[in-house]
C-alpha cells in the first residue's frame, strides 16, 4: 500500500471496477489515518495534548480521539455494524467541533484518558476499518450517498477536515510545546509585498451547488442549486498581505470603533486584540509570525490570516480611505471569479495550480507566487472569507449518517470561507467545497476585497422547513400533548417532582420546559440535531419559526413563543444536549425522574439504553416510558414471536427492567397526533409504563 501522504487526492467515486475502488479507498483511508497521526508528532510531550489552545475548543486529546470514534459512530448510524470497540470513548469523543450550545466544553465533565490509551484505541479502529473495507461487498457501479461505502468515505473526509482544524489549534499552543519537523516544511521565502490593485471582473449568471450524481464526495450542504445574477465588480489582484494589513493596524484600526461591526467591536474589546492573532510583536517592536510549529521574522508578502470580523473592519477602513465601496465578496461573486480563472479541479489536475493540498508547503507563501491569469491565489494559500452566511441551497437534504454536519451552522452566525488553504486536502480542495465558521473563529484564513455597487442582502433568522422537524414542533407547541402526557401520568397516582429530571426524546423541548415546573433541573436529550436545535433556539432566543404545510403548495410561517406558553421564567432550569441514548455519556446520571418519549422505538440500540438507565436513576426514582413501539431498529427486540408465542414490547420491558425496577401500575395510553399538513396526520397510540427504582 502506497505511503504517499502528501499530494493525496479525493476519490473519484464512479471510476474503475468495484475492486479497484475498494483498493483506492483502502489506500486513501490508510494515508489519511497516517497523516492525521503525523500531525500530532509536532507536540513535544503528552502533556501538550491536555492544553486548550482555544477556550472554545476541547484540548487536543479530544481531537485525536474524535476522528477515530467518528468512523465507528457513523457505521452504527448507517446500520453497517452494531459493534462498538469502546463505548466510553465513542461517547466522550463524539461531539465538539464548534461552540454550539449543545457542545459541552465544561472540562469538569471530562476525565480524559491517557494518550497511550487513545492511541491504542486508534490502532484498534484502524485495524477494524481495514478489515471492514476488505470484507464489504465491492462497490460495483460506483458509490452514491445511500451506499454503505459512503459512510466510510465520510469518515475519511471528516478526518481530513480535522487535519486542518487541529493544525490551527497546534498553531496556538505555546511555542515550547511544539517542535518543527521536516515533514511539515514551511515556505522559507519572504520579502516585501507587491502593491495591491483592483482589476475588473465581468459579471454574469452563476449557479451554485452540485448535482446528486457528482462523481466526487460532498457534504450535504453542497447539494441542491441556486442561481445568482452577479453584477460587474472589481477584485484585488492579490490576497491582502501582512504588509497591506499593517497599514490598517498602524492607522489605529484596532482602536477606532467606526470601522467595526457591533459584533466585531464586542469581540475585539473582549479579546483586547491589537493585531491579528498569529502576529507577535516583541518588546523592541519587531514583528514575527507564528506558523504551525515555529516563529519567524514577519514575512510581509505572505497573506494575512485573520477572522471575518477583522477582515470586515479592514474593508470598512479601506472604503472610507479610498471613498470606494470596498467589501468582501459574496459566495456567488467569489465563485464567479474562481470559474473565470480556473478550469480544473482536485483530483483532476496534474499538479496543484496553487498552494493547496499540501503539494508545496505546510504554511502560506508569498501572495504573488501563484498566478491565475491576472489574479493570484484564486485558490489555495489561505481560505478566503466571504460576506455570505452559510445556508442551504434549494433541494438541500440532511444526510442521514451525519445530520449535524451543516444544520447547526444555518443560524446566520457562520460565514462561508472558500478556496482552501495550504493544508486543505480531500473534499476541502474541491470546487464545490463549502465550509463556514463563526465570524470570530480563526482558521488558516485571509481575504480578498472587492469594489461593487451591488447591494448585500441582509440575512434574517431562518425558519425551519424540514417536514420531519416541523411535525415535532407542531406537536410540541401547537398541541397540548406535553400537558396531556403529564396529566395522564398524574392520574396514575404518581407525583412528578424532585431535583433533577432527564427527558430523552425531548424533540423541540416543550415537555422539558413543562417538567421544569416541578423539578429544579431538567435535561432534554435528542439524537437529531435539526430537531434539538429548535429546543436550543427556544431556550436562548425565546421563539422558533417554522414553515407549516397547509395543502398542496400553500404554506404558512408559524412563530411560537415560550412566553406565550407561560414558560419564560423556567428557561434557566432547562438545558438541551444532543446525545445518542444507545450510548449515553456517564455525566447523565443521578436523576429522580427519567421520562423518555418515543425513545425506544427511535433508538439505534434500545436494549443498550435500558441496560444503562438503572445506573442513572437515584434509588426510589422513576423511569417513565411513553412509546408506540414502532421499532426502527433492524432487529426489533419485541413485537415478534418468541418460542412460537407472541412476545410483546411490555413483556420485553419486564424482562429488561424487573431486576432493578418495580412496575407501579397498569400501563396507560395517550394518543399522539403527528401532523404532516393541515388535513393529514399520523396517529400513534403511546403506551405509558411507570417504573420505580428499587432501593
Amino acid at each position: 500500500m502506497t505511503k504517499q501522504l502528501k499530494k493525496t487526492r479525493t476519490i473519484i467515486l464512479n471510476r474503475g471496477s468495484g475492486e479497484e475502488l475498494r483498493q483506492e479507498i483502502r489506500e486513501y483511508f490508510d494515508q489519511t489515518f497516517t497523516i492525521d497521526e503525523k500531525l500530532y508528532e509536532l507536540l513535544t510531550d503528552d502533556a501538550a495534548f491536555y492544553l486548550r489552545p482555544d477556550p472554545l475548543r476541547h484540548p487536543l486529546i479530544f481531537y485525536i480521539g474524535h476522528t477515530a470514534v467518528f468512523y465507528i459512530n457513523k457505521l452504527i448510524v448507517a446500520g453497517i455494524t452494531q459493534t462498538r470497540i469502546n463505548p466510553e470513548f465513542e461517547s466522550m469523543f463524539a461531539v465538539g467541533v464548534d461552540e454550539m450550545s449543545w457542545d459541552d466544553l465544561n472540562e469538569a465533565h471530562y476525565d480524559w484518558p491517557s494518550v497511550a490509551k487513545v492511541k491504542a484505541y486508534r490502532q484498534q479502529v484502524r485495524e477494524y476499518m481495514d478489515q471492514l473495507i476488505q470484507s464489504l461487498p465491492a462497490p460495483e457501479g460506483g458509490i452514491t450517498w445511500d451506499s454503505p461505502w459512503w459512510a466510510i468515505v465520510m469518515g475519511i473526509e471528516h478526518e481530513r477536515i480535522h487535519l486542518e482544524t487541529s493544525s490551527v489549534l497546534i498553531r496556538q499552543l505555546p511555542l515550547d510545546r511544539v517542535k518543527a519537523m521536516d515533514f511539515w516544511t514551511a515556505c522559507p521565502d519572504s520579502g516585501a509585498a507587491p502593491e495591491n490593485e483592483l482589476l475588473p471582473v465581468k459579471g454574469g449568471r452563476i449557479t451554485l451547488g452540485k448535482k446528486a450524481n457528482d462523481p466526487l464526495y460532498g457534504w450535504d450542504l453542497e447539494y441542491g442549486h441556486q442561481s445568482f445574477d452577479v453584477q460587474d465588480y472589481q477584485a484585488s489582484r492579490y490576497l491582502v498581505s501582512n504588509q497591506e494589513f499593517r497599514d490598517f493596524v498602524d492607522a489605529g484600526g484596532y482602536h477606532d470603533k467606526e470601522h467595526w461591526t457591533e459584533e466585531g467591536w464586542a469581540w475585539k474589546s473582549y479579546e483586547k486584540a491589537k493585531h491579528p492573532r498569529f502576529w507577535i510583536i516583541d518588546e523592541k517592536g519587531e514583528y514575527y509570525l507564528r506558523q504551525i510549529a515555529r516563529q519567524i521574522p514577519m514575512p510581509w508578502n505572505h497573506p494575512v490570516e485573520v477572522n471575518y470580523l477583522e477582515a470586515k473592519a479592514f474593508c470598512n477602513w479601506k472604503a472610507k480611505l479610498t471613498h470606494q465601496k470596498i467589501r468582501l465578496p459574496t459566495e456567488a461573486e467569489w465563485q464567479l471569479l474562481r470559474d473565470q480563472n480556473l478550469h480544473t479541479d482536485q483530483p483532476y489536475w496534474d499538479k496543484a495550480p496553487g498552494n493547496i493540498n499540501l503539494e508545496y508547503w505546510a504554511s502560506a507563501c508569498p501572495v504573488d507566487r501563484f498566478a491565475f491569469g491576472e489574479f493570484y491565489d484564486i485558490i489555495g494559500n489561505v481560505w478566503q472569507w466571504t460576506e455570505t452566511p452559510i445556508s442551504a441551497f434549494p433541494g438541500f437534504k440532511t444526510h442521514p449518517y451525519y445530520d449535524d454536519f451543516s444544520v447547526p451552522t444555518f443560524d446566520t452566525r457562520h460565514n462561508i470561507i472558500k478556496g482552501g488553504s495550504f493544508i486543505s486536502t480531500g473534499n476541502e480542495a474541491t470546487r464545490h467545497a463549502r465550509y463556514a465558521f463563526r465570524r470570530h473563529f480563526y482558521q488558516h484564513a485571509g481575504f480578498r476585497y472587492i469594489q461593487s455597487d451591488a447591494l448585500l442582502k441582509a440575512e434574517d433568522n431562518l425558519y425551519e422547513d424540514n417536514p420531519d422537524v416541523v411535525s415535532w414542533c407542531d406537536l410540541d407547541w401547537e398541541s397540548d400533548f406535553a400537558l396531556g402526557l403529564i396529566k395522564t401520568i398524574q392520574k396514575s397516582g404518581v407525583e412528578l417532582s424532585g431535583k433533577c429530571a432527564l427527558n430523552p426524546g425531548c424533540k423541540s423541548g416543550r415537555l422539558s420546559f413543562e417538567l421544569a415546573k416541578s423539578f429544579d433541573r431538567v435535561t432534554g436529550l435528542d439524537f437529531t440535531t435539526r430537531i434539538i436545535q429548535m429546543a436550543v433556539k427556544m431556550k436562548e432566543e425565546g421563539f422558533i419559526r417554522y414553515l407549516q404545510k397547509e395543502e398542496g403548495e400553500i404554506t404558512q410561517i408559524k412563530e411560537q413563543s415560550i412566553a406565550d406558553k407561560g414558560l419564560k421564567e423556567l428557561v434557566d432550569k432547562v438545558e438541551f444536549w444532543q446525545a445518542d441514548v444507545s450510548n449515553l455519556p456517564a455525566k447523565y446520571s443521578a436523576y429522580d425522574l427519567v421520562l423518555a418519549v418515543n425513545t425506544l422505538e427511535e433508538a439505534i440500540n434500545p436494549a443498550a439504553f435500558l441496560k444503562a438507565i438503572p445506573s442513572r436513576i437515584n434509588p426510589g426514582g422513576l423511569l417513565i416510558l411513553a412509546d408506540s413501539y414502532l421499532w426502527e431498529s433492524k432487529n426489533p427486540p419485541a413485537g415478534i414471536r418468541k418460542d412460537g408465542e407472541p412476545y410483546r414490547s411490555l413483556d420485553w420491558l419486564k424482562d429488561m427492567l424487573q431486576k432493578d425496577f418495580e412496575l407501579l401500575c397498569q400501563p396507560a395510553e395517550i394518543r399522539q397526533e403527528i401532523r404532516q399538513s393541515r388535513r393529514l396526520s399520523e396517529s400513534r397510540l403511546l403506551e405509558i409504563t411507570i417504573w420505580k427504582k428499587l432501593d
